[in-house]
This record gives C-alpha cells, sequence and structure tokens, in this order.
C-alpha cells in the first residue's frame, strides 16, 4: 500500500466521524495557536522596549543617584549617599570632552491652574538641551531659554495634553499659569509625543531646572541624560564621567551610570526568558492535544476492528497495519497544526492593529517549534493505538471482539 493509498484510506476514516475529528483539530490548534500568539505577545514586548530606548538616540548615558552592584542586570537602587547637583553637571561638561549634550533632570507633581482650571500634571525640570537629548519638538512658541544652570526663570512650556484641558482652543503663548504656589509664563507647546518610557510627554509641564528643583524643594537632581558624540566613546566617556563625579564627592562612587546597551541587554534577557515560559506554557496544551489524539485513535481502532481483522485476512502485516493508523493520527496533528498557524498569525494581526506601538509578530523559531511539536505529539500518541491495532487476532477481530 503506497502512502498515496494511506493517506485516501485516513482520510475516509476521519471524514467517517466528521463531529470527533473537528473536536481533536480544534484541541490541536489552539495549542499550536496559543503557542504562535503568546510567543509573538514576547517579541512584541520586546520590540516595544527596544523601539522605545532607540527613539532616545543611541549615544546615551543616564546617571541616577546611589550606587548599587549589579551583574549588567537593570540595577536595583540603593539609598543616596550624597545628592547630585547642578555643579556635578557643570563639572562633567567642563572636564569630560566626549560629551556632547547635557541635560539634568528633576521630576515633581503638582496641581497646574489656569483661571479656574486646574489639573495634577507631571512637572520636569531641565535645560535647552533636554530637547535634542530626548528628541522632542516644539509645535508652537520656543523651548526654554539658555540661562546659566543655577538661575531659574518663570517661564513653562506645556504638553498638547495640558494646552487643550486649561486652555482650550485659546492661545497659551504669553499667558500666566499658576504651579503650586508659583506663577510662570508658557513660552511653547511641545509637539504630540504620546507615551516615552512611561511618561505621557503630552500631559507634561517643563521648566527651568532650578526653578523645578526650588519648587519642589529637592536637594538631588533625578536624572543627568548625557549624550556622547559617538557610540563607540560610550564606554570610555562613562568611565571618565564616573572618576569627575567620584572626585567631587570625596572618592565615593555613590552615582550609577546606565548605558543603553546594558539596559536594552537587561530587557531583553528578561523578556526573552518570559517569551520561553509563555511558549513552554502554551507548549503543555499540545500534549493535551496529544493525549485527545490518542484517546480518538483508540476509540477508532476499537470501531474498526472487523476492518483491521479484514485487513489481516487478505494478508496486509502487521506493520502495515501500525502504518495506517499512524497515518491517520498524524494527519490530525498536521491539520490541526496548520489551522493552529492560521489562528495564531490572525490573531498576532489583530493585535498589531489595536496596539500599533507593539509589534507582535511570532518568531520563525516558536512557529517551527510549534509545528513540528504537534506533529510528534500526534506520531507519539498515535503509536500505542497503532501497536494495538497491529497486534489483533485476525480471527478474534473479523469476529468484532
Amino acid at each position: 500500500m503506497s502512502l498515496g493509498d494511506l493517506m485516501a484510506f485516513a482520510w475516509r476514516a476521519l471524514r467517517g466521524h466528521r463531529l470527533r475529528t473537528i473536536l481533536t483539530l480544534l484541541g490541536m490548534s489552539i495549542g499550536v495557536g496559543a503557542v504562535v500568539l503568546l510567543t509573538a505577545l514576547g517579541e512584541g514586548a520586546r520590540g516595544y522596549v527596544t523601539n522605545e530606548f532607540m527613539a532616545l538616540g543611541s549615544n546615551l548615558l543616564i546617571v541616577l543617584p546611589g550606587k548599587t552592584e549589579t551583574t549588567g542586570n537593570a540595577p536595583i537602587l540603593g539609598g543616596t549617599i550624597r545628592p547630585m547637583t547642578l555643579e556635578d553637571c557643570e563639572a562633567i561638561q567642563r572636564r569630560v570632552p566626549r560629551v556632547r549634550r547635557l541635560a539634568p533632570l528633576s521630576v515633581g507633581s503638582a496641581r497646574v491652574g489656569y483661571g479656574e482650571r486646574r489639573r495634577e500634571v507631571t512637572v520636569l525640570g531641565s535645560t535647552p538641551e533636554l530637547l535634542p537629548v530626548r528628541h522632542l519638538e516644539i509645535a508652537v512658541g520656543r523651548f526654554l531659554p539658555d540661562v546659566d544652570l543655577d538661575r531659574g526663570a518663570p517661564v513653562a512650556v506645556i504638553g498638547r495634553t495640558v494646552q487643550e484641558e486649561l486652555f482650550g482652543g485659546a492661545n497659551p503663548l504669553g499667558q500666566p499659569i499658576r504651579i503650586g504656589d508659583w506663577r510662570f509664563r508658557v513660552v511653547g507647546v511641545m509637539a504630540a509625543k504620546g507615551q516615552s518610557l512611561g511618561l505621557n510627554m503630552d500631559d507634561v509641564v517643563i521648566v527651568p531646572v532650578t526653578s523645578s528643583m526650588r519648587l519642589f524643594n529637592q536637594p538631588s537632581l533625578f536624572r543627568i541624560l548625557i549624550e556622547v558624540g559617538a557610540h563607540s566613546e560610550i564606554d570610555q566617556a562613562r568611565r571618565e564621567v564616573l572618576g569627575v563625579l567620584r572626585e567631587r564627592h570625596e572618592g565615593e562612587e555613590d552615582v550609577t551610570v546606565l548605558t543603553q546597551d546594558s539596559v536594552l541587554g537587561a530587557f531583553d534577557r528578561i523578556l526573552g526568558a518570559l517569551t520561553l515560559a509563555l511558549a513552554g506554557i502554551a507548549a503543555i496544551s499540545l500534549s493535551v492535544a496529544g493525549i485527545g489524539i490518542m484517546n480518538v485513535m483508540l476509540v477508532s481502532v476499537s470501531e474498526r476492528t472487523p476492518e483491521v481483522g479484514l485487513l489481516k485476512a487478505l494478508g496486509a502485516p502487521p506493520r502495515q497495519i501500525l502504518k495506517v493508523f499512524l497515518v491517520e493520527a498524524v494527519m490530525l496533528s498536521a491539520a490541526g497544526g496548520l489551522l493552529g498557524l492560521l489562528i495564531g498569525y490572525l490573531g498576532s494581526s489583530i493585535l498589531s492593529r489595536a496596539f500599533p506601538a507593539l509589534p507582535a509578530h511570532p518568531p520563525a523559531w516558536a512557529v517551527s517549534a510549534a509545528v513540528i511539536v504537534s506533529l510528534l505529539a500526534g506520531g507519539l500518541f498515535g503509536v500505542l493505538p497503532a501497536r494495538r491495532a497491529a497486534r489483533l487476532d485476525p480471527v478474534l477481530a473479523l469476529a468484532g471482539r
């Protein structure tokens, strides 16, 4: 009996029990679809994080107050020994020639008001260098004035959402707003940016860093963002920045300098492990579907005992009987696997359209593994019923026993 004959024989058997076949296909397709969809989610999360950091540029150093021991993973910061100050920023600018731009950053939350309208927003304190370092754009007006770091100014740049909530359709330029107990004059409106590293840049107010630190009574900067001239200079610039700050802080290395590569590497490892875990959880359903195929084949052997007896009476050897039922099991798993791929890709496409920022595309290894595992599950779990059919006594089988 050729392979074509075996497949035609198996197809007629499967078609004869349509409901049972459909339910078995559904179980296998759900397992494969789950593997494809969940790994697509994991890869999408990895792509989202990578895109978020790449949007900042590839030559970025982030200086955080507090020192932690780390092996390359994202650090959990300890207590701050000494605050990071604006004088530290000036020293870095003077003594580290590889620094192209530097933007100190302070962060606080305050109620912002104009007239009778109020809104709780995030207030960022920085310098004009924040605009190119964070790749931000101004829609109307201008950004912060270029003044000395230790000089504050009662000016503010507002996000698009803040403009709409406080001013509606009116022109906000030159209008006074109140941040906490302080008065500021609006000099610009940011272009729409949306979420960036967990912060909605459309719902912020940006003021000079000195004004922000005084407003919130902050002794230390929240971060220092440093852009170097070239990606190849990052490691050397990191060592030089640490050296300057260590010298200024009486020999104590009480800051942490993160590079974009180290943060991305940490997230990549975490999300890679998460993707594998999701794939493993989904693969369990493939085993369940394989057991379902085994049960179906066992029932099929019981129902087709006379048929097996007839084949043996006509001279079919046990090996041929074994092939008949194995081909039937593999056809079930293959069809279920293909249907699962369709479900997985359809689900990934819907996710990508619903959340454009999340590039949910299943990796090739997950697709291949899902199909191979589904075929193996069908073959392995089909062996027991096939062997049982091959060992039937032809006389008893013809009698339906």
